[in-house]
């Protein structure tokens, strides 16, 4: 099941056998095998490309699920006994601000050195899914203060207002402020449309009844702040991030949109290390032990 998962990630018998640390060989006469026990083949392979077949599809998920299942065995044996060790996967948005992410995971590892750790990035609605999924065990989210994560834990780290994001040659860096009004005049960049860091930006302009031109959807905040020093445009970030920034200027705005940074993990139990992580992060344990409980 590993190495089926390993070809359907990386496409390839000869990358996925590399990551597995086994020759090729003796991945392709395993995977053949399965299939031969399944009845079905799992991958077309041609000379250029290797894909999943419907059955391959079928059985996916199924084997993501029992090597979880298997991993999240021997973590729990290996907690009552006292060793935290396993798999610890966060997702973080790329403007988490409420938490210095990078000095949160040294801590943690220099605590439980045996957990393997692995970082996502990616927008808030993706990582709840993720979360939902399984395929991470926490995430921190960007949120607009009307919106709250849905189907997982939840817990609010911080509140927080956006400020306008411009070239520090721009007309507006030497203004002591700036309404939603006067940005609606300029060329914007921002992140991609329907994701919850664009939304927060979308609905503050739509309840004002403004339009506005977003010319950049970018992913990346480092690209954004590139964008805007070059003078193509301006944007709106939460002010406790913006200072991560070099090369731009910012300006309050007076009506500008509401953030709310909160941290989730799965309504379905924890593993020993996402336990052990978010008890590093000071979370309260009664939200982890399930009393006080406020799913949404």
């Amino acid at each position: 099941m590993r190495y089926v998962i390993a070809v359907a990630e990386t496409n390839s018998f000869t990358r996925a056998a590399e990551r597995c640390l086994v020759v090729q060989s003796a991945l392709s006469h395993q995977i053949a095998r399965l299939e031969r026990e399944l009845g079905a083949r799992l991958f077309d392979r041609t000379s250029r490309r290797v894909r999943l077949t419907p059955a391959g599809e079928a059985f996916l998920p199924a084997a993501r699920q029992c090597l979880d299942a298997a991993e999240r065995a021997a973590a729990d044996v290996a907690a009552a006994v006292g060793e935290i060790r396993g798999r610890l996967t966060v997702g973080v948005i790329p403007t988490v601000a409420a938490v210095d992410i990078p000095a949160a995971l040294h801590d943690f590892h220099r605590r439980y050195p045996r957990v393997r750790i692995g970082l996502r990035v990616g927008a808030s609605e993706e990582l709840v899914e993720h979360v939902k999924q399984g395929a991470i065990e926490v995430a921190f989210l960007g949120l607009p203060a009307t919106a709250r994560p849905q189907g997982v834990r939840a817990y609010e780290l911080a509140r927080d207002r956006h400020v306008a994001v411009v070239a520090p040659a721009h007309p507006l860096a030497k203004e002591p402020d700036v309404d939603l009004r006067r940005l609606s005049s300029e060329v914007f960049v921002d992140f991609p449309a329907g994701t919850a860091g664009r939304m927060q930006s979308d609905q503050a302009f739509s309840a004002a009844g403004l339009v506005r031109d977003v010319a950049f959807e970018v992913t990346a905040a480092d690209l954004m702040a590139r964008l805007i020093q070059q003078g193509l445009g301006v944007a709106m970030l939460p002010s406790t991030y913006t200072p991560q920034l070099t090369g731009v200027a910012t300006i309050p705005v007076t009506d500008a949109p509401a953030r709310v940074e909160h941290l989730v993990w799965s309504r379905f139990g924890l593993t020993p290390a996402a336990t052990a992580f978010l008890t590093v992060l000071g979370i309260p344990s009664e939200l982890l032990t399930g009393r006080n409980r406020q799913d949404p």
